[in-house]
């Protein structure tokens, strides 16, 4: 049984997004993911935070779509940082080598205040 993925977005602030998903990140799921992402970064938000605590699913396909958002985030001048990574993934992520890339942090919380830090220490 498949359980839909929710996408929302409940933060913006100029280059920044926060992207909150929940449910299952999975070959049906993931391209409205991207999709979603990519709007996000035409529309000026290039710096993408992916709050993926309500994931209760990641197969290969989630893990490609963050791939490919984090490409899209570099190539536009931003950046891809995942906030509350449910364990499982945090394997998969730490497996493939992704976690050497993508920033991580254990809240968007951390991660926004990450961020507020570095812009006053920039």
């Amino acid at each position: 049984m498949t359980y839909a993925l929710h996408i929302d977005v409940p933060h913006t602030d100029g280059a920044l997004a926060v992207i909150a998903l929940s449910g299952e990140f999975d070959i049906t799921t993931a391209p409205a993911v991207r999709t979603r992402a990519l709007e996000l970064i035409a529309n000026g938000h290039p710096d993408l935070l992916a709050d993926l605590s309500g994931v209760t699913f990641c197969d290969s396909s989630g893990l490609g779509a963050l791939v490919g958002i984090w490409r899209c985030a570099k190539d536009a001048g931003g950046s891809l940082t995942l906030a509350a990574i449910p364990d499982r993934l945090s394997r998969m992520l730490s497996v493939t080598g992704m976690d050497t890339f993508l920033p991580a942090y254990p809240s968007t919380e951390a991660a926004l205040a990450a961020r507020q830090g570095n812009r006053t220490t920039a």
